[in-house]
Formats: structure tokens, sequence, C-alpha cells
């Protein structure tokens, strides 16, 4: 039963992932960076300021909505700051070479315009009911945004993310923190997976708010403490840096030779996992974001800022460094794979306390991931059975949680693989056809700060 398992899946992955998926998922990035001017180049000073930079100024005004934008963003990033930025990116390096980083900064370039589009339009379209319960993402953009007669492909899409949530955020999380926690500690899988019942339980059985302000704590702490870490490896192996760099550019364009342990990899395959294990690092394209970013008080298009500034942080910044780490370290031609594969490197670079750094990472980067996938495919599943569906959706993730701690990886990441590409497809779709919506929130933005700045004048 298993073997007819991985040979279906294996099967559908291979057309999920196909060429004509690939095209569709960078080129809606390149048509929307196109459609909004090359915002995400043009205008990233200005997106940082109206986002992270507005968390100094006081006296903000304050819009309709569940969370704040900064609890938004940090819950956002709960998600994609995970097991993708440390064993995604070992994962890449492993099976596309050097090269796949490359990949995967380009998908993140247009990504950022993605990823500003999906958080635009989930705030934009959101639905609050009459006790105030805020909703949003793909499902209710594409309902709202394209038309009743569109409502096939929401509903498809809100079928996939729940499914999704269930691997990509959660048995490869718990899997990951399994197999870290018994390599360092020597605990036991199964224990490890119900302690992670419970510290998941405790949090997403409170909803969005405690999801939102648990991951505002956490996340800028862990995504520090793993940043710091990677540049002491760097700093110690500073020499080494410029031929990583080289050996990506390079391994972009040619076949990458095999190394010890490493058995080298294709240019297709340095595309395929760059673009694979870079939308599972910042999510751009799946439009899983769009469902925290609807709960946000602030206007659409603002919103979208701190999305564009998700994927740079996510990919750009500390998926680079984990790739960088692992390369100057030399610790690809080992053999090793994933977490392993990265734990390596730390541990080679920062000898003693690199091994410990990883995995206090590992755990809460999937355990943050956890909580906010939860709530993405418990909304989906709303969406789609009513608010009847949330609390044995959340039960249910529970145990999913617990299964992934004690199954094998491979199947698990190319099942997630595969989820991810079902579930990003109505929403690239989604995302095209809203081209011209898109365009218009850009310009209204554009005209009120115009008009802003005229008042300002006019009353001095």
């Amino acid at each position: 039963m298993l073997e007819l398992i991985i040979a279906a899946n294996s099967w559908l992955n291979g057309i999920v992932w196909g060429p004509p998926f690939m095209i569709l998922l960078v080129g809606t990035g390149a048509f929307l960076t196109y459609k909004l001017g090359f915002f995400q180049f043009r205008f990233l000073r200005h997106t940082w300021a109206n986002s992270f930079g507005e968390m100094f100024k006081r006296n903000a005004k304050v819009e309709e909505g569940a969370i704040s934008p900064f609890q938004a963003v940090a819950a956002a990033m709960a998600a994609t700051i995970g097991v993708g930025n440390i064993a995604g990116v070992a994962t890449a390096l492993v099976l596309g070479g050097p090269g796949a980083i490359f990949w995967m900064w380009m998908v993140a370039l247009v990504g950022m315009a993605t990823k500003l589009a999906e958080a635009t339009l989930g705030l934009k379209y959101r639905h609050i009911d009459a006790n105030g319960h805020v909703s949003g993402g793909v499902f209710y953009y594409i309902e709202k945004g394209l038309g009743p007669q569109w409502k096939w492909l929401a509903v498809a899409y809100a079928f996939f993310a729940g499914i999704s949530a269930f691997g990509l955020g959660n048995m490869v999380q718990s899997n990951t923190v399994a197999q870290s926690m018994a390599t360092g500690f020597g605990v036991p899988n199964w224990v490890t997976g119900l302690v992670l019942v419970v510290l998941v339980g405790a949090v997403t059985l409170g909803g969005i708010s405690r999801i939102a302000s648990t991951a505002e704590k956490i996340v800028p702490v862990m995504a520090g403490a793993y940043i710091f870490g990677a540049l002491g490896v760097l700093a110690v192996n500073i020499t080494e840096v410029p031929g990583a760099f080289m050996m990506i550019i390079q391994y972009a364009f040619e076949p990458a030779p095999a190394m010890g342990g490493f058995a080298g990899a294709s240019v297709a395959a340095a595309i395929r996992y760059g673009i694979a294990r870079g939308i599972f690092s910042n999510e751009a394209g799946l439009g899983s974001a769009s469902i925290v970013h609807a709960q946000a008080r602030n206007t659409p298009f603002r919103q979208g800022f701190w999305g564009m500034w998700e994927v740079i942080i996510d990919t750009l910044l500390v998926c680079t460094l984990t790739a960088l780490v692992i390369l100057v370290t030399g610790v690809l031609e080992s053999g090793e794979n994933g977490a392993v594969l990265t734990t390596a490197a730390f541990e080679s670079g920062l000898t003693g306390p690199g091994a410990y750094v990883i995995i206090v990472s590992i755990v809460f980067f999937a355990y943050t991931s956890m909580l906010t996938w939860n709530f993405y495919g418990e909304k989906s599943w709303e969406y789609l059975f009513g608010q009847k569906v949330v609390l044995p959706y959340r039960l249910v993730f529970l145990v999913f949680a617990f299964l992934g701690s004690i199954g094998g990886l491979e199947l698990i990441w190319d099942i997630a693989d595969t989820f991810n590409g079902l579930m990003a497809a109505p929403n690239l779709i989604a995302l095209i056809l809203l081209g011209g919506v898109l365009a218009k929130e850009k310009l209204d933005y554009f005209n009120q700060l115009r008009d802003k700045a005229k008042n300002s004048i006019n009353d001095v």
C-alpha cells in the first residue's frame, strides 16, 4: 500500500511541478511585477517606512480588524520562517546543487510582488460578519473579486489548503523537530510528538488572537538568534564566502559535479528544487498568508507592504544565510540531507554551541509554523463547512502533528510538495485575473498620499 501511495504521489508531483506549473508560478510573479510598475524595486524604501517603520510612530491611525499589522506579519512569518529555512534549503542543495539557491532568489524577487498582491487582496475582500468575526483569504477574493461563477475555484483552493496544512504546516514541521531532538538529545520521536501536541493545542485552541500574540513575541527573537548564529559561522569562514556565492551563480547555469557524498545535480534539478523549496519557504504563490493578513487593522495596499517584506526576510536573508553556512563549511559533500545537514554545518562552523543553535531554532521555527498553519487550515475549511468545523479541525490537526513526528521524512516532504502545487494553482489564476484590481489599489493609494500632502500644505 505504501509503495502505491509513493508511486501515485510521484506521478502527480511530476505533473504539479512540471514545466507548465513553473511557468505559471514565475510568470504570475513577473506579470504582477509589470502590472504594479516594478513596485517592489522602485518603492523598497517607501514600503519599509510604511510597514516596519510605522512601529516607531505614535498615534498611528487604527483601522478595523482583529489584530495589528505587525501581529499579522508576525503570524505570517511564523509560518514562513520554519523548517523550510533549515531543512528545506538543505534539501534544495542536496537535490538541486548550489545553483538551486540562485533560482530560489529569482522566484523570491518576483514573489515579492505576488506576496504583496495576496496580502492586499486578502484584506480588501475579507468578510466581517455581524458578530465582528473576520474571515478572509484566497477563497474570498476569488468569490467576491471574480464573482460567484468562480466559486468552484474558491472551493478547490479551500479544500487543498485545508489538506496541505496537515502536511506542509504540520507533519513536515513535527517530523523535523522529532528527528532533531532524537539526534541531538536522544529523545524518542513519540515523546517529542506528544509534547508538540500539548504545546500547539495550548495556543491554537485559543484562536487567532492567541496565535498572533504568541507569534509577535517569539518570531523576532527566534529569527534574530538564528541570523546571529549564521553570521557567526560566516565570520569564522569569511574567506570561503565569495567562493560560495560563485558556486551558486555558476551551477545555476551548468550541472554541478558529484563531490564526496554529494551526487551532483543537473540544471533542471537546480531550477525545479530551487523554485519548489523557495515556495515552500516564503509561500509566495500559495496564497496562505492572505488568510492572516485579512485579519489586520490596516488598509489593503499598505498591508501588502508587510507581505513583500516577508519574502525579503525569509528567503533573501534567512534562506541565503543557511545556504552559505552549508557551502562554506563543506558539509554538502558529507552525504547528509535535511536538518541533519544544516546541523552538521553549524556544528562545524561553531564547534560546541553550533548544533544546539540549530536544534533550538528548529524547535521554535517549527512550533510557530504549526500555530499559523493550523489557522490557515481551519479558516479554509470554515469557508467550506462553516464554523462548526473549526474545533474538530484543530483536534485532527493535533493528531497529524503526532503522526508526523513518527513518520518518514522523504515521503512527507514529497506529499507536501504536491499539495503545495495543488493549492497554488487556483490562487495564481485568481491573481492574474485580478491584476487590474491590484493596479487600481496602487493608483488609489498614491492618489490618497498626494491628497493628504496637499491638505497638509493648505493647513499651514
